[in-house]
This record gives structure tokens, C-alpha cells and sequence, in this order.
């Protein structure tokens, strides 16, 4: 495939063009301390996240679901004793969440406006509906996007089904993104290429090693190469 054939190019959104894991990392450091009376930081986090790997299938990815294993994690350790008071604190953590304003990534709207022109731009990201949908709104990156899927979970079926809706099929497409898990691994195995674009934050259950070997993968160390790289396909 050279950039002449490329007709779609994916977007992952949550620190691909958007600050996002940040966020999650300072309302945790806050639930540790709200419950520093119960345990220790570092088992407090180890149960978090525990308790997010056994929620995924329930609640699935974003804000709402890892609230709920905040709540469950503190009734876990107190015993079922954690005052109401904190729960509402809690809860509050993650309205923030919802709320906090978008921080965009360097490089991103420059990079999506030089493309938008030649190639189907499509974010495609996990989370929340409403909180997804959100973040777009307010970051002004909207426009340059020809679709938006907010799908439940990434998998090569995922991949397969939007880039042969979108554009020429997964042969013809890329697919952008800071997870291996989610948006590199399984949009190469749909066919796809698959930019990586590491960011210094990456949810743990995110982590699976780099694809080194496949044809198709790629690694660049920010947005603003990715006009580059493209080149380089030609």
C-alpha cells in the first residue's frame, strides 16, 4: 500500500488527541487519600484496579464504570463501614471527571487539518457516550472528522466492520493511537497499519508488548510526524 492507496485514517481520542489518563491518575491519588485511615496508598490503588479488570465486562470503559469500582473498592476495605460522607465525596471525584475541561494534544489539530482534505479522518474510542461526545464538542476537533464511532470495546472485528464501512476496507486504512491493546495490535491484525504514539501515561490494562515484527507497524513519537510517516509510504 503506498499513501496513494490510503483512503481512512483512524484516530484513537483519549491521549491521542486529548489529555485523558492524567486525570484518572489525580482523582485516584485523591481516592487514596480519602481512604488513607483504611489502608495504605499502594494496596488502596492495587484494589482499585483489581476491582476495574473485574468490572470491565459489567460496565465497560470511561468514567462512570471506574466511579462504581471506586465505590466498591472503599466498601471492600472499610469492611462495608465507609461513611456515606465519602461515598458522596466519591462521587463527586467523578462528576469532576465529567467535567474537566479538554487539554488537546500538541500537534493534533494541525495534523487533522493538513489530512482532512485528502483522507477520511474517523475517531474511533472507547468511554463513555455522553462523555465521549463531550470531549469532542469541546476540544473543536469535530469537524475534520468524516465519522465518530464510540464503540464498547476495540477488537479486529471492530476494525474490520468501520474501515469497510468507511473508506476502501482495513487493507486501505491506519489506524492512530497510544494503545497497544486497543488501537494498534488488532487494527493489524484487521489488515490495517498501525501507528503507535506513546504516551508518557498509559492505563495498565492498556500494556501488551510492542508489535516490533509486523509489517505494518509503526512508531512515531508524536502527532505532528504523522504527515511524515505517510509520506514515507509512497
Amino acid at each position: 500500500m503506498t499513501s496513494r492507496t490510503l483512503t481512512t485514517i483512524g484516530f484513537d481520542a483519549d491521549d491521542t488527541l486529548w489529555q485523558n489518563e492524567q486525570f484518572y491518575r489525580l482523582t485516584e491519588t485523591h481516592f487514596t487519600e480519602l481512604l488513607a485511615d483504611f489502608a495504605d496508598g499502594a494496596s488502596i490503588s492495587e484494589r482499585l484496579l483489581a476491582a476495574e479488570r473485574r468490572n470491565l465486562q459489567h460496565y465497560g470503559f470511561g468514567i462512570k464504570g471506574f466511579t462504581l469500582s471506586m465505590i466498591e473498592t472503599a466498601i471492600e476495605i472499610t469492611e462495608g463501614k465507609i461513611p456515606a460522607s465519602v461515598i458522596a465525596q466519591i462521587l463527586d471525584t467523578g462528576r469532576d471527571l465529567l467535567s474537566h475541561p479538554v487539554e488537546t494534544m500538541p500537534h493534533a489539530r494541525e495534523t487533522l487539518a493538513a489530512l482532512a482534505d485528502t483522507y477520511l479522518l474517523v475517531m474511533i474510542t472507547k468511554g463513555d457516550l455522553f462523555d465521549q461526545e463531550r470531549k469532542l464538542a469541546q476540544s473543536g476537533l469535530g469537524d475534520f472528522f468524516h465519522a465518530v464511532e464510540i464503540v464498547s470495546d476495540k477488537t479486529a472485528v471492530t476494525y474490520r466492520r468501520i474501515f469497510s464501512k468507511i473508506g476502501g476496507g482495513p487493507e486501505r486504512a491506519m489506524m492512530v493511537g497510544n494503545s497497544l491493546k486497543s488501537d494498534i495490535v488488532p487494527a493489524i491484525a484487521a489488515g490495517s497499519y498501525g501507528v503507535f504514539v506513546p504516551h508518557e501515561l498509559t492505563w495498565v490494562l492498556e500494556h501488551v508488548e510492542e508489535p516490533s515484527e509486523a509489517p505494518r507497524f509503526r512508531k512515531i513519537e508524536h502527532l505532528g510526524e504523522l504527515r511524515g510517516l505517510i509520506d514515507t509510504l509512497g
